[in-house]
């Protein structure tokens, strides 16, 4: 409806995307109301609890924002898909409900050590269970974690290593390792919204550098 905004299929989610210039969410809210409109006509329900708001401002000067009303109840603004984003971009709450689930499962693989399987099965139990908890959307919240945190998610790892009794892959190579995956399909993919991002230096051999500003 509107070219600010994008709505975004993700199995049995459905995201609204709207972008704000000038603190002028009209083109936003109208996107929404249209969408609400649109699941009445064709006899969908909306679960207001269920329906979730994140804003993202890289204003310097904090402020507060108004919530997002759907038939009268306003809706909550919590986590994406299983990642904690925060308003300012920080990740200290994703990291600390990421190294609760995960330690949690370092119990299962203590157990199975206990249980004398071999290194290359309790291997295969922790890239499964454990490293898949922290690795889950890596690429778009670890570039961003403080010191503390990427250690704190690296004592994960130390634990397992001590479990297990091999090296196991840091989560900083696992960080880097999907992010040049990721960049690499999307340099192959000139129908990805992102294509058009990667854009080679004049001498063909290097990426140009992405700026990046923060209005105030």
């Amino acid at each position: 409806m509107h070219s600010s905004n994008h709505i975004i299929k993700f199995a049995d989610d459905t995201t609204v995307v709207g972008l704000i210039n000038k603190d002028n969410k009209s083109a936003y809210r109208e996107e929404v109301r249209e969408l609400v409109s649109w699941c009445k006509v064709n006899n969908l329900y909306l679960n207001i609890d269920k329906t979730k708001e994140m804003v993202v401002d890289f204003r310097r000067a904090r402020r507060d924002h108004s919530p997002l009303a759907i038939n009268g109840s306003s809706v909550e603004i919590v986590k994406f898909l299983g990642v904690h984003i925060a308003e300012n971009l920080t990740w200290t709450l994703n990291t600390s409900s990421i190294t609760k689930r995960a330690q949690q499962h370092l119990y299962f693989l203590r157990k199975l050590r206990e249980a004398h399987l071999p290194s290359p099965i309790l291997t295969t139990f922790y890239r499964g269970t454990v490293e898949s908890i922290p690795s889950s959307c890596i690429i778009t919240w670890f570039g961003n974690c403080t010191v503390f945190n990427c250690k704190t998610l690296q004592r994960i790892v130390r634990t397992a290593e001590k479990i297990i009794g091999v090296s196991l892959p840091s989560i900083m190579n696992i960080y880097i390792t999907r992010c040049i995956r990721k960049a690499t399909n999307i340099v192959k993919d000139p129908t990805h919204p992102s294509h058009e991002l990667f854009t080679l230096l004049p001498s063909g051999r290097r990426y140009r550098s992405i700026q990046s500003r923060t209005s105030s």
